[in-house]
């Protein structure tokens, strides 16, 4: 455990300012100062009015002991405040409750403790589609994220046009060139042994005790040469002396989901735990919250806030 462990106190990844400033595109990034976290502060459509969200797609903070304060102080035109809260923050669920409106379970996210060999976690049958994919494929880790940028964004865009992804799902080149730059960044491409084509890449943000896997994008020949199997095995690998898990992130769909979708599966056959994300709301100003509503007459909707229902896809 060397490496990571002695930056331990750095700021990195998802608390980086950069990395809020990655959705400048998309929202205005505000500093909760106490608890060093991030918001993204929004204007809503046909009113005088902002909120504000977590950055996609997990809110991270330091010190999560201070973020009631923060969000006591959201005062300033700000209607609602939503966001996803970490799944290895430093919190229990009954703190979310305490400064929140609404805390649900919103999706179960696959983990990869290193307190096992990866060997006795790891499916059998990834292990074999993963050897099969490194018949025909080599992985490397990107030195210079940065000089990356066009080879991940065009991936990326492949896996835009294929899933209808919109707004700030889809990132942008400007997005991505910051969150390249972001410390904590490891960045893995998978490329053919003959003619050398990067066929499929995974992007990882490393804060503290936990690396996340954040993106993963490939090319269809990179899917036709099982390229995710090779670029998780070797992730793993990599990962499994320098931090302590590895979060793989969640399946497909929301909390209702019964996991059986094929991104579950995949990420299931590499985990040896769970950790669930919780999504968080707050209403800040119930008066304009509520005038909102009462203009764009909506029905009663669990979604919260209720005025974006549907704005992401």
């Amino acid at each position: 455990m060397s490496s990571y462990h002695s930056e331990a106190d750095r700021i990195t990844g998802y608390q980086h300012p950069c990395y809020a400033q990655s959705f400048a595109e998309w929202g205005t990034p505000r500093e909760l100062a106490r608890c060093g976290g991030w918001l993204l502060e929004r204007e809503i459509a046909g009113f005088a009015y902002r909120d504000a969200m977590g950055c996609y797609p997990l809110f991270s903070c330091r010190d999560w002991s201070q973020l009631p304060a923060d969000l006591d102080e959201l005062t300033d035109n700000l209607v609602s405040v939503a966001l996803v809260a970490d799944p290895y923050g430093t919190y229990a669920v009954s703190d979310l409750e305490g400064c929140f409106d609404v805390v649900v379970p919103f999706k179960e996210h696959f983990v990869a403790e290193f307190t096992q060999p990866v060997d006795e976690f790891v499916s059998r049958r990834h292990r074999r589609r993963a050897c099969e994919s490194l018949e025909k494929l080599r992985v490397e880790k990107c030195e210079e994220p940065m000089q990356f940028v066009d080879e991940w964004t065009a991936l990326y865009a492949a896996l835009v046009e294929t899933h209808g992804l919109k707004g700030i799902k889809a990132f942008s080149r400007s997005a991505f060139a910051r969150q390249l730059s972001v410390p904590g960044m490891v960045a893995f491409r998978a490329v053919t042994h003959d003619g050398g084509v990067t066929v499929g890449a995974h992007l990882y943000y490393v804060q503290g005790s936990v690396a996340y896997c954040h993106l993963a994008a490939f090319s269809a020949l990179g899917y036709e040469l099982m390229a995710s199997f090779a670029l998780q095995w070797y992730g793993l690998q990599y990962f499994a002396d320098k931090v302590e898990r590895l979060g793989l992130g969640a399946g497909a769909g929301v909390a209702s989901s019964d996991g059986t979708d094929g991104l579950s599966q995949f990420k299931r056959g590499w985990a040896n735990g769970t950790r669930t994300a919780y999504f968080c709301g707050r209403i800040l100003d119930r008066a304009r919250y509520a005038q909102i509503v009462d203009a764009r007459r909506l029905p009663p909707t669990d979604y919260f806030p209720a005025y974006r229902k549907g704005e992401l896809g």
